[in-house]
């Protein structure tokens, strides 16, 4: 069996994802936006905007600054991208709609909307045809939305609640996501026909080529980073990931310091040294899986927004620094929008980073990421053994 250093493991995963191409030197256009989703393969969404939206980050960790109006307007009015369950909310693109057909059929078995179905019978089917009366609209904008319930999930609204029903059944979707908030449509008035013709994958075919795509995006991992990377229950995981392999779409290897064995794509490139430098979102599809994070990098990381303040560690936001292809610091940041600045209220170095160096490049990326977002000023407090580096 083959055998990889975790230093080969590192450089495959940065490739990967696009870490080793280098930022674009001139305006950055819709272009880019495919090539980043080509190495990443879908966006994570998250409501959190206390440093900057969870979907805007992951470009310009790769590209660097870019308009995020344009982002916004190619993401959800262009129609190469729809919204759906991938790794958590996601956008992921619209030609891959037949891989989740197979989600989108499973029975739903949540105890808030069987109650809803109990207590008013028909309801989740007024609300489908309210929506291919009158979509797209927001939940507020249904004849009886009802009130936020404290029983249901997520304490949403039964409004709320049938139309995520109809959401991950996929027979409405997100039109558009002014300010963030979701406009539901039918879903073929959103997503082009010849991505919704045709039928479905089953669901074996489907998730071993979500499998699949998994390790393109990944360079090398193990079964259960593959399943994470679509959210695929690790049951099915095993007995597709050796199909994979017996079929030659995966290599078994074994890769060192892994207790676990490795799937390489065969296609996956390796370059002769780690690169790529970057701020790196909690939602970024490189450390997404934090077991496997901390097996390529020692890096132990945690996200503390729901862990109570005295409890928290380094902080309420806090993002990893990618430096030349090593995780070197981590920084707690929040855009403080009204004063115009960004304010880094914890900076910590890596056991065995040299501060001086990583200090200088963080603080370069500090700033660029300050003027994209519009702030003024760069704003350091003094939490942390980085924070008089910078």
């Amino acid at each position: 069996m083959r055998r990889i250093s975790r230093s080969q493991a590192r450089r495959y995963a940065l490739a990967a994802q696009g870490f080793t191409e280098g930022r674009p030197g001139g305006r950055v256009d819709v272009r880019h936006f495919r090539r980043v989703v080509s190495r990443v393969g879908l966006i994570q969404l998250d409501s959190v905007n206390v440093f900057s939206r969870a979907h805007f980050m992951p470009f310009f960790s790769r590209l660097g600054s870019y308009d995020r109006d344009a982002l916004d307007a190619w993401l959800w009015r262009s129609g190469e991208m729809f919204e759906y369950w991938g790794h958590e909310a996601s956008l992921i693109p619209a030609d891959q709609h037949r891989l989740f057909r197979w989600r989108m059929d499973q029975e739903l078995n949540w105890k808030a909307m069987k109650r809803l179905q109990e207590q008013q019978p028909g309801y989740i089917d007024e609300v489908m045809s309210q929506v291919e009366a009158g979509g797209p609209l927001r939940t507020r904008e249904l004849e009886d939305p009802g009130e936020r319930q404290n029983r249901t999930m997520w304490n949403w609204s039964h409004g709320k609640l049938a139309l995520e029903v109809l959401f991950l059944q996929g027979k409405v979707t997100t039109a558009d996501r002014p300010n963030f908030t979701r406009l539901y449509d039918v879903t073929d008035r959103v997503i082009a026909p010849e991505h919704l013709g045709g039928p479905g994958m089953g669901g074996d075919d489907a998730q071993a080529a979500l499998l699949a795509q998994a390790a393109r995006f990944m360079g090398v991992a193990t079964a259960d980073d593959l399943g994470d990377y679509y959210r695929i229950r690790m049951p099915l995981v095993r007995p597709l990931v050796q199909g994979l392999v017996d079929r030659g779409a995966l290599v078994e290897v074994e890769v060192e310091g892994w207790d676990k064995p490795g799937y390489l794509y065969p296609d996956a490139t390796l370059p002769r040294s780690a690169r790529g430098t970057a701020l790196l979102s909690p939602f970024d599809n490189l450390i997404w899986y934090r077991p496997r994070t901390e097996r390529l990098w020692d890096f132990h990381y945690r996200i503390e927004i729901y862990v109570p303040e005295p409890k928290r560690v380094f902080g309420y936001y806090v993002l990893p620094f990618l430096l030349d292809g090593d995780l070197v610091a981590r920084v707690d940041l929040k855009t403080d929008r009204k004063a115009g600045v960004l304010r880094v209220r914890g900076a910590f170095a890596e056991p065995g980073a040299d501060k001086v160096a990583v200090g200088k490049a963080l603080r370069r990326e500090l700033e660029l990421v300050a003027t994209w977002l519009g702030m003024g000023d760069v704003e350091v407090a003094r939490n942390g053994d980085l924070a008089s580096a910078l």
